[in-house]
């Protein structure tokens, strides 16, 4: 396939559905090979068949990213098959209670700091040799502007602050290699976590994921100089 990722392999997680399916799909159809994991296999399953008929191609990986060990042993294997990664995108994440701190139970506080902030970690330290292996690695964390601080978004927005901050570190880290790293920040985007989140809202206000795909594209291709940065899609929308 031709296209502005045209040979290179990409790692997507929550890739099932939302932002993730999106950023999955236009990938496919800038040529590149998708990596896709997700909880949710009926989703990676559709996906798949959506990227085939685009002309595209996928790896499904089934994968509760919870549980650190599969991400290492997912890890081993792109290693074994590919040799490299070209571009991670940790799109994966979820929104936990909105209730006060005070009130929040303690399971759901676990959840969050392991899928929004420890996943994220563990990805990048299995992750980080195949970058580093291909001529011009690309990682995008998925963040968020709950992350400044928003009464009842305790466990989203300090785990998404975590992420920035840790994400900051990694670039910092990698500064002097050909890896590029950045947050990347959609905005009030039409998915089921915003619907959660607001339920009185008129989806039809919002963007669409497929509308955002092009900011992920940008910072994706070898030509992206951009590093480091928390980089907002309603910026380009």
């Amino acid at each position: 396939m031709t296209g502005r990722l045209a040979g290179k392999i990409a790692l997507v997680t929550g890739a099932s559905r939302g932002i993730g399916a999106a950023v999955a799909k236009r990938f496919a159809e800038e040529g590149a090979h998708l990596i896709l994991t997700a909880r949710t296999v009926g989703g990676l399953e559709e996906l798949d068949d959506e990227i085939k008929a685009v002309g595209g191609s996928a790896t499904l990986v089934p994968l509760d990213l919870k549980k650190f060990d599969e991400i290492d042993q997912m890890g081993a294997a792109l290693h074994q098959r590919f040799g490299k990664l070209d571009i991670l995108v940790a799109n994966a994440a979820t929104l936990g209670v909105l209730t006060p701190v005070s009130h929040m139970d303690p399971h759901v506080w676990e959840d969050a700091v392991q899928l929004n902030l420890t996943s994220n970690y563990r990805l990048i330290r299995s992750l980080d040799p195949l970058l580093r292996a291909a001529d011009a690695g690309r990682a995008i964390f998925v963040t968020s502007g709950a992350s400044r601080g928003i009464a009842f978004w305790g466990a989203y927005a300090a785990t998404k602050a975590g992420l920035d901050g840790l994400i900051k570190c990694y670039a910092d880290e990698v500064e002097n290699t050909a890896i590029r790293v950045n947050l990347l920040s959609p905005g009030a985007t039409r998915t089921g976590m915003r619907a959660a989140a607001f339920p009185g809202e008129d989806p039809e206000t919002l963007k669409t994921p497929e509308s955002i795909t092009g900011v992920f594209v940008d910072l994706a291709e070898e030509a992206c100089t951009r590093h480091g940065e928390i980089v907002k899609a309603d910026d380009y929308v």
